[in-house]
């Protein structure tokens, strides 16, 4: 169990202690101190992890621009579950108030929102950041909201998504009937199934017993968690297919939200926003570093996909039904004229 404890900005908070003392500045009191307030929050991975590091990030952020006392409980490493666990939790308001989640495991409560981890969706970096500093994703989120009471506060991720295998995936024939996890949301399926492979939905927990007793040959994923989880232990072989930038949300239960003072709301607002940011720089930035880290220690072989030009064509008409068939042909349309 990991513990992280925002504690109070000691001078400010100490003037302010010794005037409610004298019997003054009782509005304050009433404004600032009226509840205790403690968040909880959870991470499926270490303290070294982008994400743990952006939500470290988001607490002092809250911190720095909310003037009262907030306390966060961060639990790392699976404590706590996985991310469909965190959906429920926040959809019901209990365990934990916080965290980031893939798209795909919100999908039952806003069928719209995977498109913005939908493959091939992006061009590059600088397109995906372009979009995610916009409001583009303002319908994904007020479905979100609506259906499950999730709030999203903030945009980060930017690992670059590659298939990984137990045997190498190099070219159209290869990846011909290769057996791969994909996330949940129908919309992976149905890209893997169009590029001729044979995707299934595999609880992410349960990927690495999977590749090892041969159920499946490989998935797909980012450097940072192949590294983080030991994947190259079962599928040593990366190939650079590039598929997907990835977008994580970062959530909080509406429950908790409007139980907030509006000055801690409005913090929250602010700081999620900014922690977003901070996240994509920090994951984008490190992705490169620790696929490279993993080719000097000899943990994986790396190879690009003879062909990669033909994925692309071959997955826009899938693209295009999927955005027609949950109503979103007009967001699909303003993410790639960006």
């Amino acid at each position: 169990m990991t513990f992280l404890e925002v504690t109070t900005k000691q001078a400010t908070r100490l003037t302010r202690t010794l005037a409610l003392a004298a019997g003054i500045c009782a509005t304050s009191l009433t404004a600032g101190y009226a509840q205790d307030v403690t968040l909880r929050g959870a991470s499926m991975f270490d303290d070294a992890h982008a994400f743990t590091k952006t939500m470290v990030k988001f607490a002092e952020l809250v911190d720095e621009y909310y003037d009262g006392d907030v306390e966060f409980d961060l639990r790392l490493n699976g404590e706590l579950g996985v991310e469909k666990d965190y959906v429920n939790f926040l959809q019901q308001g209990v365990a934990i108030d916080y965290t980031i989640i893939a798209p795909s495991n919100m999908a039952k409560f806003a069928p719209a929102i995977p498109l913005m981890d939908m493959p091939f969706l992006f061009r590059d970096l600088d397109h995906w950041n372009t979009v995610l500093s916009s409001d583009a994703f303002a319908p994904l989120e007020e479905q979100l909201a609506e259906n499950a009471d999730i709030m999203v506060i903030g945009y980060t991720g930017g690992g670059v998504r590659n298939l990984v295998s137990s045997e190498p995936i190099g070219n159209m024939d290869e990846l011909t009937g290769h057996k791969m996890r994909v996330m949940g949301a129908p919309i992976q399926a149905q890209i893997f199934s169009a590029l001729n492979a044979a995707p299934s939905a595999i609880a992410y927990n349960e990927v690495y017993n999977a590749i090892q007793s041969g159920v499946i040959a490989g998935f797909e994923n980012e450097a940072a968690s192949i590294q983080n989880l030991k994947f190259y232990e079962v599928a040593p072989h990366v190939t650079l297919t590039k598929h997907t930038i990835t977008v994580r949300p970062i959530v909080m239960s509406g429950k908790t939200y409007r139980k907030l003072p509006e000055d801690l709301q409005a913090a929250v607002l602010k700081a999620g926003a900014e922690a977003g940011a901070y996240g994509r720089e920090l994951e984008s930035r490190e992705d490169a570093q620790k696929l490279q880290e993993m080719v000097d220690a000899g943990q994986v072989q790396v190879q690009e996909f003879d062909g990669r030009e033909k994925l692309l064509e071959m997955v826009v008409p899938v693209q295009d039904a999927f955005a027609a068939d949950i109503e979103a042909t007009d967001l699909l349309g303003t993410v790639r004229g960006m």
